[in-house]
């Protein structure tokens, strides 16, 4: 039954003289664009773990190929397959003997040295959605090979949401970013895909979305932009206001939803009222041949400023291939065209001046860069319109700094790519190596909203990659 409580306590005597319109104002976040912002509840020291690599990384920078790269024309290139199957492109050597990638990755190529290859990674999903969400969380999907479930709080927490959970951050930055937007694709029933927000965790948990192009020359954060009118003495007044309407919610009955907005309302005042976070999202500190070397476009600004964010205490930053109105890597068709105008250029260009700037900054060694997809593409070529389908049964993915081994390749595929024969690995097993390397043992639980402990993750970590 639910209890009642009389209006008498000071706080609610001085909320009842504030005007209606006052309140309303107070608590809408939505009007200093900050309704999606994240938030972080420490749940305690995570458990000491001696095997290789674990804790080596401080921060990860997750770069998603959404789409689905081929193995074949990235780094498992098989030039002797048959001609239905090896492609147009060439393999180039690099630095690691032994180790071709293809031609097209030309930056990429003489830093394979600093980066590690995964070349059996394998499951049975060949749907956008689901195999997105088992990719970013490492855990299967409530609706496992679907297009048609989109995201709800029945989903696995992102990683960087996990992450969140356990690491929370001091100083006002979000502990878990994600940018150019939450992918989706168009072809699919359910839209957006599953495995990028709080999940069972909640809203609070959601990753603080940057949108739009940081290469536009009137980009901006929505999230540190107040609106017309507010100054940052009315902002002073209005947290103060809201702290009098929680101080006499806190004696009611509270849902989670409640509870979530009170941590979005404390991060997003953190956000605004602090120049050092202002000025890590500020990528018009950057010199412009660092802008350049990144890439002039979407992909290569969105890298730069996950390097920014990365190096200013943020511990996970996701960055996923943006809305290109081309199927992004879904190449069903005009396969070979794509991948060389307009998808590896960009991807190459910002992946390997990433590597070089974290390098010289001395941030490589414990900042884990990932490259991957949610899947591959089948070894054989489409006639009609020189395409790859969906083929999640064998594809690769790129790991570099955190302890990773750079010029190791882990895991072996046949003589077209289409299955692994040596050390196959799931997405749970690389999600597994992720966390792994942030510090997360494999015995960590989280509660879901029923209070159910949740393993954080249950695949193996791949330590073999770790030096």
């Amino acid at each position: 039954m639910r209890r009642s409580f009389p209006l008498t306590c000071p706080e609610f005597s001085q909320l009842s003289r504030v005007p209606r319109r006052d309140v309303l104002r107070a608590g809408s976040l939505g009007m200093l664009g900050l309704g999606g912002l994240a938030s972080q509840v420490s749940a305690g020291p995570v458990a000491v773990n001696g095997a290789p690599g674990f804790g080596r990384a401080k921060r990860c920078i997750f770069l998603f190929m959404w789409g689905g790269p081929s193995q074949l024309e990235t780094f498992d290139m098989k030039p002797d397959a048959p001609s239905e199957v090896r492609g147009e492109f060439d393999p180039v050597s690099t630095p690691v003997p032994g180790l071709h990638i293809c031609e097209h990755f030309t930056h990429l190529a003489p830093l394979m040295d600093k980066v590690a290859v995964v070349r059996s990674l394998t499951h049975d999903d060949p749907a956008h959605l689901s195999s997105g969400h088992t990719t970013l969380t490492g855990h299967l999907p409530p609706v496992n090979k679907s297009d048609a479930e989109p995201p709800s709080e029945k989903d696995t927490p992102h990683l960087g949401a996990m992450l969140s959970k356990l690491r929370p951050t001091t100083g006002g930055m979000p502990s878990f970013i994600t940018m150019p937007w939450k992918a989706l694709h168009p072809a699919a029933p359910g839209g957006q895909a599953p495995g990028q927000h709080g999940g069972w965790l909640g809203r609070s948990y959601d990753p603080l979305l940057l949108e739009g192009d940081p290469n536009a020359a009137d980009w901006k954060v929505p999230a540190l932009a107040l609106s017309d009118g507010v100054t940052a003495h009315r902002l002073d007044d209005r947290r103060h206001l809201l702290n009098v309407i929680d101080r006499q919610r806190q004696s009611l009955e509270r849902s989670p939803v409640s509870l979530d907005l009170d941590t979005q309302q404390q991060k997003a005042f953190g956000l605004l009222t602090s120049p050092d976070v202002r000025r890590a999202f500020d990528l018009q500190q950057e010199p412009d041949e660092v802008r350049d070397a990144y890439g002039r476009n979407i992909h290569g600004q969105c890298v730069l400023l996950a390097r920014r964010l990365a190096e200013h205490g943020v511990p996970f930053v996701s960055v996923n291939w943006h809305q290109d109105h081309k199927n992004f890597w879904d190449t069903h068709g005009n396969n070979f065209n794509r991948l060389k105008n307009d998808l590896i250029p960009p991807s190459d260009r910002a992946l390997a001046t990433l590597l070089t700037d974290l390098d010289q900054r001395g941030m490589l060694d414990d900042t884990l860069v990932v490259w991957v997809g949610e899947f591959g593409r089948r070894p054989q070529i489409t006639a009609n319109n020189a395409g790859r389908e969906h083929h999640p049964f064998c594809y690769n993915g790129l790991l570099a700094g955190g302890g990773i081994t750079g010029g190791a390749i882990y895991g072996k595929s046949n003589d077209i790519a289409s299955h692994p024969i040596e050390d196959p690995a799931s997405p749970h097993d690389l999600a597994a190596t992720i966390l792994h390397a942030l510090g997360v043992d494999g015995t960590t639980t989280l509660p879901d909203r029923s209070s159910r402990p949740r393993f954080v993750y249950d695949g193996k970590p791949i330590t073999e990659l770790f030096s």
